[in-house]
């Protein structure tokens, strides 16, 4: 396969997104401004594509037993982030979005945070804008981190 294939794979990925796309592509001699563009581009389609599935699929497969249950748990899990962040927002609006995304961290990508959005029912198109201004940000610091340019530790 394409190591820039794999490279948006990755970006694409709810497990490594940008923090493992980005740095793939490069160490596989891909241009990093190949590699940024393009691993940004794939990471920011990730909340339309969250918000379309959560607006439409959801209300039908919330009907099926196996789904209702399995999406039951999840939601469980991820009610400590939903009071973590709905408090971020109350005080800092969609900045808090932005943020939660650009820290290049675990579990604070675009999957997550559209998926937050969506339990915390934001407006649909700022939340997109927010998550993929996130998305850019995280995409920088990442590049800049896998070319050495800085380092985060």
């Amino acid at each position: 396969m394409n190591q820039l294939a794999i490279a948006l794979l990755l970006s694409f990925s709810p497990i490594s997104e940008l923090r493992g796309g980005i740095p793939f592509a490069i160490a596989n001699g891909i241009n990093p401004f190949v590699a940024f563009f393009s691993c940004i581009a794939i990471n920011s389609l990730v909340a339309p594509i969250i918000f379309l599935f959560l607006e439409t699929a959801h209300k039908k497969l919330i009907k099926n037993k196996v789904y209702k249950n399995t999406f039951n748990k999840f939601l469980k899990k991820i009610e400590r982030i939903k009071r973590r962040v709905g408090k971020a927002y109350t005080s800092y609006g969609l900045f808090a979005l932005v943020l939660f995304v650009a820290i290049p961290f675990p579990s604070t990508g675009a999957w997550t945070a559209s998926i937050v959005a969506w339990l915390l029912k934001l407006e649909k198109i700022k939340s997109i804008l927010a998550i993929t201004l996130g998305v850019i940000i995280a995409g920088i610091i990442v590049s800049l981190a896998t070319l050495g340019i800085i380092k985060l530790f």
